[in-house]
């Protein structure tokens, strides 16, 4: 076992997935902006040290994915935001992408930017004690997308960023996003995600990326949220299931599926029936942002000193995914808190 397959296993195992606290200051600054919460630093700190320094990291959270700005923070004791997170049992990564801007050749589409300077920013990230990144590409569906052109270069820059984080000894998170704005079909993204996921694992095995040592991040098989269609969790598990067999190989370890704007219930159903039919040998878990801290952050919103509070309803959230990460979620658990 390779020590980045330890790391892989370390923030996957157990019931246990990854909190996406990854937002940028401009996503963070909307999100608190939504609750009616002036985002400046301190109130950032604030709402994600109340998270870090909760009960349920060590029994549900493996891994948290940050943003540059909040790993080189200190806590209210002086702790770094790494050593907090780490006093818990769980391991801090970093969002290494600069975001995703229009693809010349294809201008309805997008590309992630930030391979340049990429090797020199993975060492100062090490340093500040991140193990594991994340690099996301995104894909629209529609009759035409995603396009041969982006489902190729998002996969070769996926693939390029892989390399050079194993190259730094971390992990690398690989998260192809195929959204879900649409008037497509489940069927539709079943056979759009299946290629697009596919072709990232022939650029992984080009660029000699170790692929026991990453962590796949894809969306839920679901149909666009301006289609008619009518899917049930069970449906959605199987068709996500079926993807995933056809389209990842077996020596990746695990795969933590983002929400990508699933409510907090549906996420958490969705992720209890893949765990409920899933034959395979991949460990299915979460990388939740919004489907984690929703809740949390509007109790927080309305008094932002109430750390206790604010940490009971993350707790609950948190441990409702730790139990559909095993199969063993109920709708009857939401209500007993």
């Amino acid at each position: 076992m390779s020590e980045l397959n330890k790391i892989a296993l370390q923030i996957l195992s157990n019931g246990k997935g990854i909190l996406a606290a990854d937002e940028s200051t401009a996503t963070m600054t909307k999100r608190l902006d939504s609750v009616k919460v002036h985002s400046d630093e301190n109130n950032r700190l604030l709402f994600r040290e109340t998270l870090f320094s909760s009960l349920s990291m060590k029994e549900c959270i493996g891994g948290v994915i940050l943003y540059d700005e909040t790993i080189r923070q200190k806590t209210s004791d002086g702790k770094t935001i790494p050593e907090l997170i780490n006093s818990g049992g769980s391991l801090t990564g970093i969002k290494v992408d600069t975001g995703a801007k229009t693809l010349a050749g294809s201008k309805e589409e997008k590309i992630t930017e930030g391979l340049d300077g990429l090797r020199e920013r993975l060492k100062d990230y090490y340093k500040l004690g991140a193990r594991f990144t994340k690099w996301r590409g995104v894909y629209s569906i529609s009759d035409i997308y995603p396009s041969k052109l982006s489902i190729s270069v998002n996969a070769h820059a996926l693939a390029r960023y892989a390399a050079l984080v194993q190259e730094a000894g971390m992990v690398p998170i690989i998260e192809p996003e195929v959204l879900m704005d649409g008037t497509h079909s489940s069927t539709d993204c079943l056979n759009k995600t299946s290629e697009v996921i596919r072709k990232c694992y022939e650029e992984l095995e080009l660029n000699n990326v170790d692929l026991s040592g990453t962590i796949l991040k894809p969306n839920m098989i679901l149909p666009g949220t301006n289609s008619n269609e009518k899917i049930s969790s069970k449906d959605i598990a199987e068709l996500t299931i079926e993807c995933l067999k056809k389209s990842v190989p077996s020596s990746v370890p695990g795969i933590a599926f983002l929400s990508g704007g699933q409510t907090e219930i549906e996420a958490t159903a969705n992720l209890n029936q893949i765990n409920i039919r899933n034959d395979t040998n991949f460990i299915m878990t979460y990388s939740y942002g919004r489907a984690l801290q929703q809740s949390a952050l509007k109790f927080w919103s309305k008094d932002v000193n109430n750390i206790i509070g604010t940490q009971e309803i993350f707790n609950h959230r948190a441990k409702m995914c730790s139990l559909a990460a095993q199969g063993k979620w109920s709708e009857n658990f939401e209500n007993s808190k």
